[in-house]
């Protein structure tokens, strides 16, 4: 009867542990599957141009896309950003003909669309300033993984934000992203790639 008892217990712990490992495995393997998946960024906004026109995400398909989130009254990233933007899109040779610059605002507050409009004067036309509700934003914001963050400075503000540009294939997928810090020759190649 003992000799019972002992392998009935051997036989209870067995299970115990293969149910206890089988129920772990099947969460670290969809903990897993969950983690590994890329993040979705993009996806659908509403907002008004710098001529005042409402425009939506649908309004971009079929042109290859390079946003960037910014405003008007940053000091150095954004314009800098948007320079260098124009400089490689002249390297692109006709190609360039094909891609849209979007700058998003991240401070509607003060951007609005004769603002975008008047600032947008010193860079090409082929960048398109996008502005909306606060609502608008931060939906956008969602959309593209970015960050923006409103910070008083000396009786103001100005805002925080992602600095990197995000390439985005004309069906509105994610394709890869332009660091702020990138060397000129990979942001070109990237942008080479997304044009192909």
């Amino acid at each position: 009867m003992l000799k019972f008892v002992r392998y009935a217990a051997w036989a209870l712990v067995l299970i115990v542990g293969f149910v206890s490992t089988s129920i772990l495995m099947g969460w670290w393997v969809s903990d897993r599957s969950r983690t590994e998946l890329p993040p979705a960024i993009g996806g659908a906004f509403s907002l008004v141009d710098h001529t005042g026109k409402a425009v939506t995400d649908a309004d971009f398909r079929g042109s290859p896309l390079a946003v960037f989130f910014g405003f008007t009254h940053c000091p150095e990233v954004c314009p800098t950003t948007l320079l260098r933007l124009n400089n490689l899109t002249r390297q692109l040779g006709t190609d360039a003909a094909r891609l849209k610059i979007l700058l998003i605002t991240v401070d509607p507050e003060r951007d609005t669309p004769a603002q975008l409009a008047l600032y947008l004067q010193s860079f090409d036309p082929v960048v398109i300033g996008l502005t909306g509700s606060q609502a608008q934003i931060d939906a956008a914001l969602q959309a593209y993984k970015a960050y923006a963050k409103k910070v008083p400075v000396d009786g103001g503000y100005t805002m925080y934000h992602t600095a990197n540009v995000y390439l985005m294939t004309g069906d509105g997928a994610y394709r890869t992203m332009i660091d702020y810090h990138e060397a000129d020759s990979s942001a070109l190649a990237k942008l080479r790639m997304l044009l192909r």
